[in-house]
């Protein structure tokens, strides 16, 4: 099965190198190609493609106002974010909005396709130490909420454990090693927390959990 892939950036040499990297692939295809948010929204609503690459910074509509409306569409794709810097405050706004996690521009071409087949597979695009010095910068001045608020009324104690740590960037492995149980078991407490949390992904589970309160942010060095 072909994934399909729309490519948004207001740079057209880069999303040329995009769009080369993804169609030498033959899993992935491209269906679109934009050179703003709004151009992404309108186009995505045509050609239905199973992932979105999404610059962080275009003119007009910028990628997380088109995130935010892309991820609230009926059957949503996946978007990754694109910027040229790891801690970058809109990266912050754009997780919030939906987006499945964000890569660097500068990634490697087989980097790049994978992280398109991880997304598309309904994982999250995780890179642990840029994301968790993203959450922990910027939410550090937000108030915090009660430790367990109503949403987090479902969870059992283990789940809600499993969450901060999947909050703290840790890979099911290293949950398996901590909780000295197998990674199914892991995979199953992850799944079983997006389903009760309505979220569609680990990343979107992480910025809840740091809205929520399950983690707080680590003090600034």
């Amino acid at each position: 099965m072909t994934i399909r892939v729309l490519v948004a950036d207001d740079q057209e040499l880069v999303r040329a190198g995009f769009c080369m990297i993804i169609d030498a692939r033959d899993d992935l295809a491209v269906v679109g190609e934009a050179a703003d948010g709004a151009q992404a929204v309108a186009l995505a609503a045509r050609v239905r493609p199973d992932v979105v690459l999404m610059d962080v910074r275009m003119p007009g509509m910028d990628g997380v106002e088109a995130t935010r409306l892309l991820t609230a569409a009926a059957d949503p794709p996946r978007v990754i974010m694109l910027t040229t810097f790891d801690l970058d405050e809109p990266l912050y706004a754009a997780l919030r909005a939906g987006a499945s996690g964000f890569l660097l521009k500068d990634v490697r071409p087989a980097e790049l396709a994978e992280a398109v087949r991880v997304v598309a597979r309904g994982e999250a695009l995780l890179a642990p130490t840029a994301t968790r010095r993203l959450l922990d910068r910027f939410t550090a001045t937000a108030p915090q909420p009660p430790v367990r608020p109503a949403a987090l009324g479902e969870l059992t104690d283990r789940e809600l454990e499993v969450l901060a740590l999947v909050a703290r960037a840790a890979s099911n492995a290293e949950i398996a090693r901590r909780l000295v149980v197998t990674e199914a078991t892991v995979k199953t407490h992850v799944s079983s927390i997006l389903r009760k949390l309505g979220v569609r992904d680990r990343v979107q589970a992480v910025v809840l959990a740091y809205d929520l309160g399950v983690v707080r942010p680590r003090p600034s060095a």
